[in-house]
């Protein structure tokens, strides 16, 4: 069983003064309303309603924490950050998400990846590429879930990914003549629907949050 299937809800905020003061690693789950952000979450956690899926995007205006247990003891945190880029939000409410989404992927210190989901129909839109532009000088790593694959077909699911490394690619400075696969930077295809790439996606938030941890306390004893 994952361990990801013992996530609950855990608070939310709106402000980063107000996040959890805690040094547990964090792992962020962003995208663009109605890519499939929730439903993901909710699927990754064998669980329906876990990730709110409201029937008018853009109405989570909040940062939400789900706890990762073990029994009682509190192993990490899945977060489940505002979707961006519906129209009729106000001014002002996108100003808010702008800073409140930009501060926490820059700044957040707990934080070690994020997992941004993306339309496969779509691929990466401008709103995609600054999230993924503010996260990058971080160091840390971005893997992206090509939602809703099962609504293309095989060769349309196969150009969709290629086009979204080859996008990838001028991100990563390891990677300065534009050549090979980014390791900090990397994509599969994806369905909640079809529970497409389920054990990938499970396999890379454990890695961030559990396995990476474990060699770092064996560094430190």
């Amino acid at each position: 069983m994952s361990k990801l299937f013992q996530a609950r809800f855990a608070t939310t905020v709106n402000d980063t003064h107000c996040l959890p003061a805690t040094p547990l690693r964090e792992v962020a789950f962003a995208g663009r309303s109605n890519a499939g952000k929730s439903s993901a979450i909710n699927v990754l956690c064998n669980q329906k309603r876990l990730a709110f899926a409201s029937k008018t995007p853009g109405r989570t205006q909040h940062i939400n924490y789900f706890g990762l247990f073990s029994k009682d003891d509190l192993l990490a945190y899945l977060v489940d950050l505002p979707g961006y880029g519906y129209a009729a939000v106000n001014h002002e409410t996108k100003y808010h998400w702008n800073a409140l989404l930009s501060d926490y992927l820059q700044e957040r210190e707990q934080l070690v990846g994020m997992v941004l989901i993306v339309d496969a129909r779509r691929g990466i839109t401008d709103l995609d590429e600054q999230m993924i532009q503010w996260f990058v000088p971080t160091g840390k790593p971005i893997h992206i879930l090509l939602s809703k694959c099962d609504k293309l077909n095989k060769s349309e699911c196969k150009h969709a990914l290629e086009d979204v490394r080859k996008q990838l690619q001028q991100y990563d400075p390891a990677l300065p003549d534009g050549t090979g696969e980014s390791q900090k930077l990397t994509a599969q295809l994806f369905s909640s629907t079809k529970r497409i790439g389920l054990e990938e996606a499970d396999n890379i938030v454990i890695k961030w949050l559990f396995e990476a941890q474990t060699h770092e306390d064996q560094i430190t004893n």
